[in-house]
């Protein structure tokens, strides 16, 4: 049976509000809640982006029963390796065993702040080799040295280690992402239903592994109203990964994303109040064999009525697919 979580969307919903919305989704029933990480929202219009580290410490306490997740940080430009490996140690310990760290190898939208250029993604994916190499052996607790070709560890040790491991979900695309990172993650994370996708993964992972996606919905008693906001917050989601994590600003999303249409919106996002419908949004992942699916629900002013009025009906609907 796939586990069904809550996306923490720090793009739309300042830092209180998240807290707030993640109590209320543990209540709901979700399985786990997801964080996105980013330094800026995808569009002006979303209007929030507050640090993610932070507000996964207050949801580590402010609630008991979920997992905790991380979709997706980059451990490789805007943070160091080893300093992720601090922060996941930390939550690991504070969440008392309930976090995950998915990892990814970045959008220029959030990596491209600190001034160090955005790389091509070949690049991008080996420095994040590197990345969960540093991060697995600083989580033992030892004093780590590392010399790689980007980056250096020099006399590191994580004073308040996990009792065990962090495990480690990495975001993958294709046949070359799934050749390097499989055998270095514990977990498969993708954004899209591909059932050939999941096989390779499994194909060249040994052991377990879950396989975590994401999918937004637009709940509103008026599907025109949803309608409108999920063009006026996600249109930018019509771009498609190659194109998503190139642009550097929520102006470039903008722009790229003019000529999308409310209609085109709808055609991908499932809007409205029909629960049936939204439920049935998320099929493709269920089919395509995917342990852990998150919703987004998009915007943040009809999130308290989404998790007090639908949040648990939609779940029932959503768990009798599998």
């Amino acid at each position: 049976m796939p586990r069904f979580g809550y996306t923490l969307m720090g793009e739309q919903s300042g830092p209180r509000e998240l807290i707030r919305y993640a109590q209320a989704a543990e209540d709901a029933g979700f399985d786990f809640e997801v964080s996105s990480d980013h330094y800026s929202p995808w569009l002006m219009s979303q209007g929030h982006s507050p640090y993610a580290w932070t507000v996964l410490g207050a949801v580590a306490h402010a609630t008991s029963r979920v997992e905790l997740m991380t979709y997706v940080t980059c451990p490789t430009t805007r943070y160091h390796p080893a300093v992720v490996a601090q922060k996941a140690a930390t939550l690991q310990i504070l969440s008392e065993g309930r976090f995950v760290l998915g990892v990814g190898s970045g959008e220029s939208l959030n990596e491209h702040v600190v001034g160090e250029g955005w790389p091509s993604v070949d690049t991008r994916q080996s420095k994040l080799v590197e990345a969960i190499e540093i991060i697995r052996e600083l989580h033992s607790g030892d004093l780590v040295t590392y010399d790689g070709e980007y980056f250096r560890v020099d006399s590191a040790r994580i004073w308040d280690a996990p009792d065990s491991p962090v495990e480690i979900g990495v975001a993958v695309s294709g046949d070359e992402s799934i050749a390097a990172f499989a055998p270095l993650a514990d977990h498969m994370i993708a954004v899209e239903p591909d059932a050939e996708l999941v096989e390779k993964w499994s194909a060249e992972h040994e052991g377990e592994s879950r396989k975590i996606g994401q999918i937004p919905i637009c709940w509103d008693p008026d599907r025109d109203a949803a309608v409108k906001r999920a063009h006026d917050q996600f249109r930018w989601f019509a771009g498609g990964w190659a194109v998503n994590s190139e642009l550097p600003t929520p102006a470039g999303f903008a722009a790229a994303s003019q000529f999308v249409r409310p209609e085109d919106v709808a055609d991908q996002i499932a809007c409205g109040p029909d629960l049936d419908e939204l439920a049935e949004s998320v099929r493709p992942f269920v089919d395509a064999g995917f342990t852990d699916i998150a919703l987004v629900q998009i915007g943040d002013e009809q999130q308290d009525r989404f998790l007090a009025e639908a949040a648990e009906p939609l779940l029932e609907r959503i768990r009798a697919l599998g």
